[in-house]
């Protein structure tokens, strides 16, 4: 009996930095919620464009924000895990002389960013619809960061074998998508936030399905009785599921939750 549903967002339900979800996911997850199945977003985004995205099923939904590092119901927190500040300041130091790349910093309600490249801007605010804070020093800002993250437009992976190989032992390195590479406390994943939300609701792993196709949705793989990867996931991310299904183009999660109902 599957009792909790989980599924990334970007390149899983819908395209990497779109809003344009088919509102039929909507439906369904209303009717998981009256089958009492609890259905799950998990994502490297942050809260506020999380929540704006599920706007009209917000209430039923735990949101599984920042990789793991925010995870929130029904805007009660159910875990929250901020990074090191020495650390974080280290990062951002090496993450301003990365060539092409914009670099973001999330507290729990807002990214901070120094760049002011007019596409990038428009990608946060109009693509992920996050709260953002145009700053010049985003060590400045006055909130406790909980992710860091380093954005290339051409793509990350030159930066990120270098950056993952440097760091990974100091803090969770993971890419989240074609120019996303994500930093997080070295206890943060999307299956740790899973083990909590199982804990607290008393659902067990078989119970579980999960639904991903990069990286940083391995762990939650592990945390689920059976998982499913997109066909335009990573290689490594097929490997690791259970199946293969549709992309978000031919709606492949849409389509399992139908026949789960």
């Amino acid at each position: 009996m599957i009792r909790l549903i989980a599924s990334d967002i970007d390149g899983t339900l819908v395209k990497d930095g779109s809003d344009h979800i088919n509102p039929r996911l909507f439906e369904i997850i209303t009717e998981l919620k009256k089958k009492n199945i609890l259905f799950a977003a998990a994502s490297g985004r942050q809260f506020p464009s999380m929540r704006r995205l599920f706007a009209p099923v917000q209430d039923n939904v735990i949101f599984i924000a920042e990789n793991g590092a925010y995870v929130v119901c029904r805007d009660s927190e159910m875990s929250y895990t901020p990074m090191d500040r020495e650390t974080v300041e280290a990062i951002v130091m090496q993450m301003r002389n990365c060539p092409n790349c914009c670099l973001t910093a999330s507290g729990k309600e807002a990214t901070y960013i120094e760049s002011q490249d007019e596409d990038f801007i428009d990608l946060l605010v109009n693509g992920y619809h996050n709260t953002i804070q145009i700053v010049e020093d985003v060590l400045k800002a006055d909130t406790t960061f909980i992710k860091l993250a380093l954005y290339n437009k051409t793509g990350i992976h030159q930066q990120a074998e270098q950056l993952i190989k440097q760091w990974n032992k100091r803090v969770k390195v993971v890419v989240a998508g074609k120019q996303w590479l994500d930093f997080m406390d070295l206890s943060v994943d999307k299956g740790q936030a899973l083990a909590r939300i199982q804990q607290i609701t008393g659902i067990s792993r078989e119970e579980t399905i999960c639904f991903g196709d990069n990286s940083n949705d391995i762990g939650m793989f592990h945390q689920a009785g059976r998982s499913y990867a997109v066909a335009t996931a990573n290689p490594e991310v097929q490997r690791e599921a259970d199946q293969v299904i549709g992309t978000y183009e031919t709606d492949g999660v849409l389509k399992e939750l139908e026949k789960l109902l």
